[in-house]
């Protein structure tokens, strides 16, 4: 009687084998220190000689440095570590706001190379708006000495619903933005993957990335300024919704944050001198001085926003609830009275906190997106040499 045959291991078998393996070093090598043959093969389960080829196969191939050992111990030579070579490529978050256009560029550890910011008209028109994020994309990369082909992913945030295809669908306050296909505009200057997401949504991507609420997995993200949104991490993951519009109860005009920074911007006794994007700080700084009718309006302006909040709050049970935007800086007279407002309307209290990312809380989360693309590209493609992804 015939024995059973053995499986037979083609070429192309073997290939796609040492391939992931070659992805298993690389994913134990991400956001790790320098790491040593012995450390990678227990993060791997690989054995040490197997670690040891496809490591000095990433070095050749450029996916990886080595760190070769000091010569200064007194118990034999220490063993080389190898790293990640986050200069294989680089990625750029860019917010495009109603102020202002701000870009950060990074390489694929997410550490930021090059920043520019530039003012924006407010009232500009889509083209003069596009023109300037054109112009302070190219100052970026001239700047920091690269060119379109060494990026791998860009993620622009804007204001309003993103719906799938990148497109501003509705609630947008950029003058006629919504007409505007920015994924294609930016297409003809990268050939890399473009997303364009709610600015929102990315702050709060940011901050538990690199933020306030870098411990939790559960967040509700509020934009407290002169517009007011929210952005959902739920379980780990960025909330969307079917059509983009996940977060947006402001559209709800009985939650009342639509109208709600009108309390600051129309507060008694604001100077004549002060224009309507400084009345908030205006309001701020009197109500830390005593200033009755200031004290009233930050009061006023709390309640309204407690409302979507607590909304939010009971739909969603986060770990977390995140003061952002402009008005965080005034976090200090914030806090506290929304945290009172939330117990007196919540089954459940959320930890109440102030985003530590400032101006730039939008922009990181751009960043971050574009770095999960890379990753998740990275992590399902060959590992030949690093080459930018392109667009599907």
């Amino acid at each position: 009687m015939r024995g059973v045959a053995e499986p037979v291991t083609s070429g192309v078998d073997l290939s796609r084998l040492r391939e992931l393996n070659s992805l298993s070093i690389v994913r134990a090598l991400r956001d790790h220190p320098p790491s040593t043959v012995t450390e990678l093969s227990q993060r791997t389960g690989l054995s040490r000689p197997a670690v040891d080829v496809i490591a000095q196969g990433l070095v050749t191939d450029g996916w990886a440095s080595v760190l070769e050992p000091g010569t200064n111990s007194a118990v034999g030579r220490p063993a080389r570590r190898y790293r990640f070579r986050a200069g294989a490529g680089y990625v750029i978050g860019v917010d495009v706001g109603v102020h202002k256009i701000l870009a950060l560029l990074a390489d694929l550890d997410g550490t930021i190379v090059h920043t520019v910011r530039h003012a924006v008209d407010p009232d500009a028109e889509p083209a003069t708006r596009l023109a300037a994020l054109d112009t302070l994309l190219d100052t970026c990369l001239a700047e920091a000495g690269k060119s379109p082909g060494d990026i791998w992913a860009v993620t622009v945030a804007v204001t309003g619903a993103v719906d799938a295809s990148g497109l501003t669908s509705f609630s947008s306050p950029l003058p006629g933005w919504t007409s505007v296909n920015l994924a294609a505009h930016l297409s003809t200057r990268f050939a890399c993957p473009i997303q364009i997401e709610n600015d929102c949504k990315l702050a709060a991507l940011a901050e538990r990335w690199k933020g306030a609420a870098a411990d939790a997995d559960d967040i509700v993200y509020l934009l407290a300024g002169l517009r007011t949104g929210a952005g959902l991490i739920i379980d780990g993951v960025l909330r969307r919704g079917f059509g983009g519009a996940a977060g947006e109860i402001g559209a709800l005009k009985q939650v009342r944050w639509l109208d709600a920074p009108a309390h600051l911007q129309n507060c008694p006794g604001i100077p004549a001198t002060v224009t309507a994007d400084d009345a908030a700080a205006w309001v701020f700084t009197a109500a830390r001085n005593g200033d009755k009718p200031a004290v009233t309006a930050v009061r006023r302006y709390v309640k309204d926003l407690a409302i979507g909040a607590a909304a939010l709050v009971l739909t969603l049970d986060p770990q977390v609830v995140i003061i952002g935007g402009g008005f965080s800086r005034s976090a200090d007279l914030l806090l506290a009275p929304l945290r009172h407002e939330l117990e007196r309307l919540c089954l459940r209290m959320p930890e109440v906190r102030a985003s530590t990312l400032g101006a730039d809380a939008v922009a990181l989360g751009a960043l971050k997106l574009s770095l999960n693309e890379v990753d998740a590209r990275l992590f399902t493609a060959g590992l030949s040499a690093p080459v930018a992804p392109r667009r599907p």
